[in-house]
């Protein structure tokens, strides 16, 4: 559990992010989060590299509408001082904090608190043997990393663990976590790490994420993003729905266009998507939007929702239904209205 949040055992995948501002800044991160947590964030990590940003964490911890994870590298004394904060989680690889005695006071602190641990490997960041081992950060390097990790804690009797193996490379990144699924059971974090922007690192994202989650591997996922955090959010949650693990909402069908076309679909569904986003709808509906009479018929026809456009019109359909004839520039209005009334219609259409 971090916070009310279950990660594992059968819970919804949940998506993660992590703030930029200073945390320190109590009152831009605490934006920050709310915003975060507005576009749909679960949990939200914050990086504690200095004092000041640990005594900033119970202010946080208390004006935060989703559990804080508190990002922690090394520094024993400042894992203490977050668990007493009161944050949900606490990243910190054992290993690296020194000595063994430190090592069991953060665990027996955590434990005691009944908070979890991520013990998160990255690719640029591994023990220095091990990297002298394999040459390069290989998925075996970063997967004998976690478990030296995961040997100490369970040598105290701590097994309230999550696990990431971040790498760079997607294809590296899906084969580390495959050696961790198929040889441990706790839950993991899935990523990849230093994606890129939002263009190419959605799509490595997609790619590394998607692979593992198709496959039943992963429990709650951060898209790492060189951008707005939310950009990070917004991707996690489309990665989800896309498997059909994502909580309710409205899935956006549309056609790739061709010398077919006979309307501005561009406009169209960028319209509808800003629309259904800022509505929030929590329906699952597929609606399509397509673009012409040779293939868009059948798919507005198959989708719950549906608009096949011709010259200066468009068809709507509801559950293979040709309900009307819509003018071009009366589409999307019609089309936000039919998601609206859904609650309305929903058994009549579903008996149909």
């Amino acid at each position: 559990m971090v916070g009310p949040v279950q990660v594992g055992g059968g819970a919804p995948i949940s998506v993660q992010s992590m703030t930029v501002a200073k945390t320190h800044d109590v009152e831009k991160t605490l934006t920050e989060v709310r915003t975060l947590a507005e576009a749909g964030a679960d949990i939200v990590r914050v990086a504690v590299p200095r004092p000041e940003d640990v005594a900033a964490l119970k202010d946080i911890v208390q004006g935060s509408p989703v559990p804080i994870v508190a990002d922690i590298h090394f520094n024993y004394q400042y894992a203490l001082r977050a668990i007493e904060a009161g944050v949900a989680k606490v990243r910190i690889n054992p290993g690296n904090i020194g000595k063994p005695e430190w090592e069991e006071e953060v665990l027996m602190a955590a434990r005691s608190a009944g908070i979890p641990i991520r013990i998160g490997v990255n690719s640029g960041s591994l023990e220095k043997d091990i990297l002298d081992k394999y040459g390069y950060p290989q998925p075996e390097a970063l997967f004998e990393s976690a478990m030296r990790h995961i040997e100490i804690c369970t040598r105290y009797g701590f097994e309230d663990i999550i696990i990431s193996v971040k790498h760079s490379d997607v294809y590296f990144m899906i084969q580390a976590y495959k050696l961790l699924a198929a040889r441990t059971d706790y839950p993991l974090h899935l990523g990849v790490t230093e994606s890129g922007s939002v263009q190419s690192g959605t799509v490595k994202s997609a790619i590394g994420i998607g692979a593992l989650l198709a496959e039943g591997i992963g429990d709650t996922i951060r898209v790492s993003l060189t951008a707005d955090s939310v950009h990070e959010v917004e991707a996690g949650h489309q990665i989800l729905k896309s498997l059909r693990l994502g909580r309710p909402g409205v899935n956006i069908i549309a056609c790739p266009t061709c010398g077919r076309l006979a309307g501005d679909l561009f406009s169209i569904v960028n319209d509808v998507e800003k629309a259904v986003n800022a509505r929030k709808f929590e329906k699952n509906l597929n609606v399509a939007l397509m673009g012409c009479a040779v293939n868009g018929p059948g798919e507005a026809a198959g989708a719950d929702l549906g608009i096949s456009l011709g010259r200066g019109r468009a068809h709507l359909f509801k559950r293979g239904e040709m309900l009307r004839t819509v003018d071009e520039n009366e589409i999307v209005d019609a089309v936000l209205e039919a998601i609206e009334e859904w609650d309305e219609t929903e058994e009549t259409l579903g008996a149909a």
